[in-house]
């Protein structure tokens, strides 16, 4: 499955970030209410807006990807010129088996939709020795380490622990 992002989808009112919020909005189907805190009634409603409008397994299926916590890796990859189509192969070859690992919860990787080099990871793992585990992984050296970042201009990452 393929996620199309676009920066503004994500926080509208400074295209070139992405907060933790916008992330968890833009992915929808409720994360905000169920786990995360928000910073103010209006933030409230329009996270529960999304929750309104998911079906009852998407739900049931964010409700248990959350249960329990975990370490949640946001980040955002820049291709450099002319190596965004050859990145997103990589990527699509790559997150079937991201999500098949032990102790991954949730995997998703958007590309940008009005950026096309652009790429956001949302990652929710069981605990730090999922992560570590998910970067030692055969796959994750050969086509992350080895074909993915050299393609690269800019990465990053951050961490977040689950409310």
């Amino acid at each position: 499955m393929s996620f199309l992002l676009s920066r503004t989808m994500l926080n509208p009112e400074n295209s070139d970030m992405f907060t933790p919020r916008s992330v968890l909005a833009a992915f929808g189907t409720g994360f905000a209410p169920a786990k995360v805190a928000v910073s103010s009634p209006a933030a409230a409603a329009q996270s529960q807006s999304h929750l309104a409008g998911a079906s009852p397994m998407q739900q049931s299926a964010v409700s248990e990807a959350v249960r329990g916590g975990g370490l949640l890796v946001v980040a955002q990859w820049d291709a450099k010129q002319g190596e965004a189509d050859k990145v997103a192969d990589i990527l699509r070859g790559f997150v079937p088996l991201a999500q098949g690992e032990p102790g991954v919860k949730l995997f998703l990787i958007g590309q940008g939709k009005d950026n096309p080099t652009q790429f956001l990871f949302y990652e929710l793992f069981a605990d730090d020795a999922a992560f570590a585990a998910h970067q030692a992984s055969d796959h994750f050296k050969t086509l992350i380490a080895g074909e993915a970042l050299p393609r690269l201009a800019k990465r990053e990452r951050a961490q977040y622990v689950l409310l």
